[in-house]
């Protein structure tokens, strides 16, 4: 008798209280997908570090070749240790690594949580996709940012977003409406996956072609996690590889990653999803904050076009908050640095100035929250300043 996948991870399962429906056309994994916005807190903590168990994944490969990761001069001062402990412990902070110059200055691991286990991205999944679309654009396998949606991805005709642009795709300006909140049941987010699979097709892209149109293209940010999965169709029918096989071949392996990954597919087609489901390694999280900070380069050679780097990197639209912006699916600070940002808790953070990278895996109380993410960026100040006074000395 064939079992399904998941009854592999049957231990894990049982204790999030899921159960393992057969893959077949009335698999409800869309529906267990939507339900992760609405784990208790014992499921979030027991479930990231598994999803490649819980969901159908692909492997993203990892190759012989690993990118050292050195020990540099402990950053932690005395009492430090204890503030830290406090910060990880009362916000459910599952590991945090820093590197400054390549080095490791602080790593620390939750108990249950080490260095071989995997953890659940979620938007960062978002900006490791805008990479491989940059990467893609600089193959030729993408012609122009300004290039249409419908060119790559004809099924969008009559949508729409069939005249939408993909750089109006990288910067969610596309103008559909579309509502993000994670408390609510009814919202977009929460029911793109629920629809029965149409033709073979994305769930995303059978319910994004039925969404109007709110605001011109172009002329209007709105946070939309599905138009990031859109955005991963994209480069999967523009490379003819799928988004985990495109990484493990362009940047998992050449750069030296320590471990594999695993990217969730969608039930309907296959596709991975663009806008979340990738899990990986604190520290492989960290090198991909350092490929960003070498400047998209491996061995010396740019892998990522010129033209996608400079506007991922800079502010391309206003999200209504000071000293704030969002480039090409990575968040922008006035002050030079940027990052890769995922609900409950996850971040990959650059800061150019200081050469410095922090790497944070989490499962916060709640997806998001003003309260949740003050405490990180207090959390982030503290480090660079923690980095400015041993560098004073």
């Amino acid at each position: 008798m064939h079992l399904p996948p998941c009854l592999r991870a049957l231990a894990v399962l049982s204790w999030l209280g899921l159960s393992c429906m057969p893959a077949a056309a009335s698999d409800d994994g869309g529906q267990r997908r939507e339900q992760v916005l609405f784990w208790t807190q014992a499921q979030r903590e027991a479930g990231f570090p598994h999803m490649d168990r819980l969901f159908p994944s692909d492997t993203v490969a990892h190759g012989p070749k690993v990118r050292a990761l050195p020990p540099g001069a402990p950053l932690l001062g005395e009492g430090d240790a204890a503030r830290l402990a406090d910060y990880m412990d009362r916000h459910h902070i599952a590991g945090v690594m820093v590197l400054q110059h390549g080095r490791v200055r602080l790593q620390r691991y939750a108990p249950g949580f080490g260095p071989a286990q995997r953890w659940e991205s979620f938007s960062v999944a978002k900006s490791v996709t805008s990479v491989l679309l940059g990467i893609a654009l600089q193959r030729g396998d993408i012609h122009s940012l300004d290039d249409t949606l419908q060119t790559y991805i004809p099924a969008l005709r009559g949508s729409a977003y069939a005249q939408v642009t993909v750089r109006q795709l990288l910067t969610m300006t596309s103008g559909v409406r579309w509502n993000e909140d994670y408390t609510d049941p009814h919202a977009d987010v929460a029911r793109m996956y629920l629809g029965a699979c149409v033709d073979g097709e994305a769930h995303v892209l059978t319910y994004l072609r039925q969404l109007p149109r709110q605001w011109p293209a172009g002329t209007h940010w709105n946070y939309n996690t599905a138009e990031t999965d859109l955005l991963g169709i994209l480069v999967q029918h523009a490379t003819g590889r799928s988004l985990a096989d495109y990484l493990s071949q362009t940047l998992w392996q050449p750069y030296g990653m320590s471990a594999d990954a695993s990217w969730i597919k969608d039930e309907c087609d296959g596709s991975n999803s663009g806008g979340s489901g990738l899990s990986a390694t604190l520290a492989d999280y960290a090198r991909l904050g350092q490929f960003m900070l070498d400047g998209g380069r491996i061995d010396g050679k740019p892998v990522v076009a010129a033209a996608w780097l400079d506007g991922a990197r800079q502010g391309q639209a206003s999200v209504g908050a000071p000293a704030r912006g969002y480039g090409y699916l990575w968040w922008m600070d006035s002050d030079g640095s940027y990052a890769a940002i995922g609900i409950f808790g996850q971040m990959i953070y650059v800061d150019p100035a200081r050469q410095l990278v922090i790497a944070q895996v989490a499962a916060w109380p709640q997806a998001m929250s003003d309260a949740l993410v003050a405490s990180r960026r207090a959390f982030v100040a503290a480090v660079k300043q923690a980095v400015d006074a041993r560098s004073a000395r």
